[in-house]
């Protein structure tokens, strides 16, 4: 279920904000769907939620960008503190069941679900409630959803027709999501930390050796905040035989003030458009 709070004010434009513990990044559209600004900050340290409130509290005063109206505004949420589930399976009812055994569940936590609706699965998490307060007082009416809701319906349309598996990491600077599709169907979505190359590179074999897929076959794509001269490509290439780079479903239009993005980056932040 898409979650949206409501209230009411006649502004224009439309803000994206993705946040997470280690950064955050905004992108702004005018009237037209062109991309008026986008911009990304990461903290080099992972934060509090509450710190991380503070970083958005001083965006917003701080950043010309941010300083219009905006009718429509969507917060991301990205953490680690997700699942997914099999639409049949689902219960809105035992939230929390759902997250127990991979995710500590506090008895106060918030948690909530995105409807991949037609995927047939449910993500359910818990979000920034702190972040969604703010975002409650100062604008009133916005959405949120979990950045994995993004990602993997994005990625699921685009390999709907596909006969091959695709392995996809959307690096992030101090975590990546792995998400596995296997002749359009979903096969893995989860998130993993990353200080080193070396990281990855384990949490990358390891898994798809336990789904048995063979490195001589499988197709590596990555997503988000990666350079395709960048070391962790580079290792890729040494261990896997098909590494490629993703793309946005619809390219997307950026005002002339705006420097040239790769079709890779800001994967999540612009899927939703």
């Amino acid at each position: 279920m898409e979650q949206t709070t409501n209230n009411t004010n006649t502004i224009s434009n439309t803000l994206s904000i993705q946040v997470s513990l280690n950064g955050l990044s905004f992108c702004t559209l005018d009237a037209n769907q062109q991309i008026t600004a986008i911009e990304q900050d990461n903290f080099g340290i992972q934060l509090t939620p509450e710190q991380v409130l503070d970083k958005i509290k001083y965006t917003f005063d701080h950043n010309p960008a941010l300083k219009g109206n905006f009718d429509t505004i969507e917060v991301i949420h990205q953490n680690d503190l997700y699942t997914l589930v099999p639409k049949d399976l689902f219960d809105p009812n035992i939230l929390k069941e759902y997250l127990k055994y991979n995710v500590q569940v506090l008895e106060n936590d918030f948690v909530v679900y995105d409807d991949l609706d037609q995927h047939e699965i449910i993500t359910v998490y818990i979000p920034y409630t702190n972040i969604n307060n703010f975002f409650f007082e100062t604008f009133g009416s916005f959405t949120y959803k979990h950045s994995s809701t993004i990602l993997t319906s994005s990625l699921l349309s685009q390999e709907k027709n596909s006969d091959r598996a695709t392995v996809f990491a959307n690096m992030n600077e101090k975590s990546f999501d792995l998400i596995i599709i296997n002749k359009g169907k979903l096969i893995l979505a989860n998130t993993f930390n990353h200080e080193t190359k070396e990281d990855f590179l384990y949490y990358l074999m390891f898994t798809t050796e336990q789904l048995q897929l063979n490195p001589e076959d499988f197709v590596l794509v990555f997503l988000g905040d990666i350079q395709k001269d960048s070391e962790y490509s580079d290792m890729a290439h040494k261990y896997i035989r098909h590494v490629d780079y993703g793309n946005h479903s619809q390219k997307k239009l950026l005002a002339p003030t705006i420097d040239p993005i790769q079709p890779h980056q800001h994967f999540v932040l612009l899927s939703h458009f």
